[in-house]
């Protein structure tokens, strides 16, 4: 089995990430699959002290964000790298008020879906 493609992004310090044992019990699966979803592009994490750290932000009561895997393939499609993705990500809008990641969980989704298509290019 091949290492974790995890980022070395440095993430607002401030921010809630889960391990893949946390994200496992979140979604109801094994820790595997969540690495399968890391290497399959459809979850970003970054390398905190060596370990897998997905972003709490990621997921909702219901799992994965859902809008976050289309978002994702978005970025990675129109040539952003993962680092780029997560910088992306966590890069405050001025003005939603809020990093892209923390707008999938409110009304602006879909701008946010609409603004990464317009820069990933």
């Amino acid at each position: 089995m091949g290492s974790l493609p995890l980022s070395h992004v440095a993430l607002p310090a401030d921010l809630e990430t889960l391990t893949t044992d946390e994200a496992a019990d979140r979604l109801g699966v094994s820790s595997s699959r969540v690495r399968t979803l890391i290497r399959d592009n459809q979850l970003l994490a970054v390398s905190r002290d060596g370990q897998p750290a997905i972003p709490a932000l990621f997921f909702d009561d219901l799992g994965i964000a859902k809008h976050l895997i289309g978002l994702v393939a978005v970025l990675l499609d129109g040539g952003y790298t993962r680092d780029e993705a997560l910088t992306w990500l966590f890069t405050m809008q001025d003005d939603l008020g809020m990093y892209p990641a923390a707008a999938l969980h409110t009304h602006s989704a879909r701008e946010v879906i609409r603004r990464a298509q317009a820069q990933a290019f």
